[in-house]
Formats: C-alpha cells, structure tokens, sequence
C-alpha cells in the first residue's frame, strides 16, 4: 500500500473515484501479506499487485465493479482442484480480499492518510470488512486524532485503543468486536492497517561492503544510515541516494540514536576498537537484528572482549556473527545478499534451508510483530 499511495493521492486530490482492493487474510502458501494493495483508477489505470500475478485480471474486474455500485466486497480466493481454468491461486494458497470504492463522499479522511504516511507520520486506519456494520467503513487513527466511523460510538472507541496499540507495533492485522465494540465478541471484523515510518538500518563501516548492504536495505524498504569515524571513507558519493551517511565514532553516533523492535544493525567496521564498544552498546538496547562482520578468529576474540565488557550470556546470544547466512558469498553485493538474507530469516522465521530440503507450508502464517 505504501507504494502506491502517491498515485491514489492523486486520485483523490483530483476527485477520481477509484477501487482499493486490500489483502485483509492469508493462508498457506499465500504470495503477498496483509495490506498488500492493487486499485483501479480512471482511464483503467492500475497500480500495486495483491498476488503476484494470479488474480488480478478478476480483481480488476471486481475494483470496477465496486466503483459502479459504491458498495465493498469481501473476496476469497484459492486454488481449484476441480477447475484448472478457474480463477485462482496456482500457489496452493488462499488469499481474502476487502475490494471497496474510495471518494471523498465514502472516506473523508483517506487525502489525510496518504499526506500523513508521506510525511512519516504514523496512522492505523481500521475498515469493517464483515459483520453487522457498514463493511468498508474506515476509522483512520493517529496517535493524538481520530478521523472517520465505523458506525457505533462504542466500536470507535474500542478500535481506536487497539489502533493505537498496533500503531506502537507497526503491527497490521484483523481485530473482532460486538456490534457496539464489546470485547470478547466475534460480530463484526474489523482490518487494521499501520502505516508506521519505516524501520532503520544502521550500518557501521564504510567500507565496500557497507555501500553494497546499504543498496540491500533501501531495496527492502529500510531507512538507512551508514556511520563511521573516518571522514575520507563515509562520503555520501561512495552511497546511494537516500542514504544517510554520518562521521562519527559508531558507539558515539549509536548512543545518541533511537531503535526499536525493528532495527537492524550491521557491525562491518571488524576492529575491535570500534566494533567492542559499539556492540557494548548495541546489545543492550532493542533491535530486531545485530550482526557483526569478521572472520570466526575475530568472533571469538570479540566475544571475549564483550564479556569481559560485563555482557551476559542472553546478550551475547543476540548476536548474529559471523554476519549473513552461509551462501559461498565472496563480492560485496553477494555478501550483502547473505546478510539480507539472515535478516528476512530472522524476522519470518525461515530456518535458512533451501526449499528443496523442507516440507509442509511454504509461507506459515506471519508471526506478529
């Protein structure tokens, strides 16, 4: 959704009705996760992509079909044994699909959503995909506003606190409450969709490597920062654009800034006297993902250094080194491809084994972060 809200910004600003369809569910082996968007605007144009190819020729159909009527759909698809020809996913998964028409008659607030994700202003907006309210009415939250309604006072209220909890996530996901918000009811489903700032990565060492894993992570979606101490290697014009490149001791620069639960940190700086304070610090503050470049002879010094730094064992576990994942990489641009590789992992799940090698679902259902 993230990507295409510029065009549906557009859209809107210009008064173009147009249909959003929205991935709410998954299962299985479905290719795209909750909040995956594709929408149908004037003249037929289509942005975004809700299963890679599978069902968008019949989702086109349906957006238009929603903008004629004014109502929403809730769609399943899945794959059909029985028709080989039918509409749906050759994957083996089943994806749910809330397909609903956007004016400003029927979403006042969307134009608001869309200027507050491209400032980096972070906002749930919740939607009725089913029960006993109007399916596709939307609530969008901030953290001090609330825009919209989902029908009853009670159910806005009770959506808004868990928006808000999701919010401070970057958690999406469906939420089930009773026709006036009561908990512990199962009446009316309601998708709650975050659009918080992306997550950071923060690489430490200028180096070639560290242009390459920069590349990675802005691909990825991360906002990036290289950070080193010697001004002749962190240069912006050794960088991709967007990338912020800072002059500091790492710990310096590391303990002045903020992470969360989504950080990733990348430690290829590979001397002690910049990675052991650094780490130092870093293991002791929230991230998704700690990983230091070196060869197993600077690991085990490392660790040594870092315990008797005063790092305990459940710290030390959080490190991830020798950095990446074990694919024979030798370039840069392979190494950053391991590295990204063991993020992607760690934050799904994945064991890192090529599929060949393992059984049973390909995409389990999504851990919730």
């Amino acid at each position: 959704m993230r990507e295409i809200l510029p065009a549906l910004g557009r859209w809107y600003a210009q008064g173009a009705p147009f249909g959003l369809a929205t991935v709410v569910d998954v299962s299985r082996s479905a290719p795209r996760d909750p909040g995956a968007a594709m929408a149908v605007g004037p003249g037929d144009e289509v942005v975004g992509s809700v299963s890679g190819g599978c069902v968008e020729g019949e989702v086109f159909e349906l957006a238009r079909e929603v903008v004629a009527s004014g109502g929403a759909r809730l769609e399943t698809f899945g794959y059909s044994d029985e028709d080989a020809f039918a509409v749906g996913l050759t994957c083996g998964g089943e994806i749910t699909l809330l397909v609903r028409p956007v004016t400003a008659a029927l979403d006042p607030s969307f134009g608001a959503v869309a200027q507050s994700v491209a400032a980096g202003r972070p906002v749930t907006v919740a939607t009725v995909i089913d029960g006993p309210a109007p399916r596709g009415a939307t609530l969008a939250v901030w953290a001090d506003e609330v825009s919209g309604t989902l029908g009853t006072t009670g159910l806005d209220v009770a959506v808004t606190a868990d928006a808000r909890g999701e919010l401070a996530l970057g958690a999406t996901g469906q939420r089930h409450y009773g026709p006036r918000g009561e908990r512990r009811e199962d009446a009316v489903t309601v998708f709650l969709h975050s659009f918080a700032p992306p997550p950071r990565m923060l690489v430490f060492g200028a180096i070639d490597y560290a242009a390459a894993v920069a590349r990675i992570g802005v691909f990825l979606g991360y906002q990036v920062t290289v950070c080193d101490a010697r001004p002749v290697f962190a240069t912006p014009k050794r960088f991709p654009a967007g990338v912020e490149v800072v002059v500091e001791w790492p710990h310096r620069f590391l303990q002045g800034a903020e992470t969360d639960e989504r950080t990733v940190l990348c430690v290829l700086t590979h001397d002690p006297k910049f990675d052991v304070p650094l780490l130092e610090e870093a293991l002791r503050r929230p991230a998704a993902y700690i990983g230091a470049m070196g060869s197993r002879r600077t690991h085990d010094d490392r660790m040594k250094r870092l315990r008797d730094g005063g790092l305990g064992e459940d710290e030390l576990a959080r490190l991830r080194s020798p950095v990446g994942l074990d694919l024979g990489a030798r370039t840069p641009e392979e190494v950053a491809v391991s590295v990204a590789a063991e993020i992607v992992a760690l934050r799904w799940g994945g064991s890192g084994a090529p599929l060949t090698a393992t059984a049973g679902e390909i995409h389990p259902r999504r851990r919730r972060r």
